[in-house]
């Protein structure tokens, strides 16, 4: 166990900052399972920009990397450009 009231306080803040993060990338990963299943080209084309404008969030504030960021962007497209109207 920790010693010292700033690794106990390190310790809490960690926590947070786990937890945090980790309900905003389940989110966006609903989101694009969500996006995945949608077969109508205008609805993705609709959807496609608040996507992107997820996935640069996240990726902003370090919560996916930024490469990884980009392979999902790249998905998104891709799919939505895959779909007939």
């Amino acid at each position: 166990m920790a010693n010292h009231k700033s690794a106990i306080k390190r310790i809490r803040s960690s926590q947070a900052k786990y937890e945090h993060n980790r309900y905003y990338a389940k989110t966006m990963r609903n989101a694009l399972r969500d996006f995945r299943a949608i077969t109508d080209k205008d609805e993705a084309a609709k959807k496609m920009g608040g996507m992107v404008s997820m996935i640069d969030r996240l990726a902003k504030r370090h919560i996916i990397h930024k490469n990884k960021a980009g392979n999902l962007k790249s998905e998104v497209m891709l799919q939505v450009n895959r779909l007939s109207k």
